[in-house]
């Protein structure tokens, strides 16, 4: 039942073609894509994603046996930039059209910052910045909605959406059923909390167990009082990897799990960890 697979930025460079098959030939069976991040030999701009593009990576990818489970699309939703906020909503509806066409159920975002810049700051953490954000997202999702896509939200511990109560604050205001969440947990700490790791896991399915469509899996070491997930091969950092999965293999079968910050060198042992933490649950 464990649908595995692996950021597609993460893989090697090569041809497209070539690309989409080494994904399967390493032993996964879908993809989160960034397409600015994964091709680099072809224009990506918003402008270049056709139907045609669409149509022509979803019969690659079929032909592959591998899924896109999520499109990622992370730009600033909040920021202050009223041009700049509209450039951005248009260009989520862009990724929200040609998911439609590729087969991709979610696309996928954190949630900015409330400056132009897209960085972290204090005042991401206040009540204001989470109200900028949800208005920010709301025609995003009303859009989503006719397209039959859903968008997935990321929480990150120094963007606005950081913690699982306001997680759930921003679901229960937009309150659409095409909004659902994307669970990294590593995303979620930082070297205050981190030796909790297993209770935010917890409180994460606790509130959020209905919404949460999507794991990002790496792991961590704390380094200099940071968090540091790259390159950590699966097992070897702090993170408990198999409390997680006694959770998404009891309540959320066959979730795309989907293996992030890897390198070519500790792809197989990370891939043989998880198998091993799955079977184990």
């Amino acid at each position: 039942m464990l649908q595995f697979g692996i950021r597609g930025h993460d893989m090697p460079q090569a041809p497209v073609e070539e690309w989409v098959a080494n994904i399967r030939k390493a032993g996964f069976c879908c993809t989160q894509l960034a397409l600015p991040k994964a091709f680099t030999s072809f224009n990506t701009e918003p402008a270049a994603m056709t139907s045609g593009m669409a149509m022509y990576l979803r019969d690659l990818f079929a032909k592959n046996d591998v899924r896109v489970s999520v499109l990622g699309c992370y730009h600033n939703l909040a920021t202050p930039d009223k041009e700049q906020l509209k450039k951005t909503q248009d260009v989520y509806k862009t990724h929200i059209r040609f998911a439609s066409l590729l087969g991709c159920g979610v696309v996928g975002t954190e949630t900015g910052a409330v400056n132009t810049e897209y960085r972290p700051c204090p005042e991401n953490h206040t009540d204001a910045a989470l109200n900028t954000f949800i208005e920010g997202l709301r025609p995003v999702v009303s859009y989503a909605e006719k397209m039959g896509v859903c968008v997935g939200i990321e929480p990150v511990w120094n963007h606005i959406m950081h913690t699982p109560e306001r997680t759930k604050k921003v679901i229960d205001t937009i309150s659409s059923p095409n909004l659902r969440v994307i669970f990294d947990p590593i995303n979620m700490f930082n070297a205050e909390n981190e030796s909790h790791g297993n209770d935010i896991v917890d409180e994460m399915f606790d509130i959020l167990g209905d919404e949460i469509d999507v794991i990002h899996l790496k792991d961590y070491f704390v380094q200099d009082g940071k968090i540091v997930s790259r390159p950590v091969t699966l097992g070897e950092g702090r993170f408990d990897i198999p409390h997680l999965f006694g959770i998404i293999k009891k309540k959320k079968p066959f979730i795309n799990v989907l293996l992030e910050d890897s390198l070519p060198e500790n792809v197989e042992a990370s891939k043989a960890y998880v198998r091993k933490c799955y079977e184990e649950a």
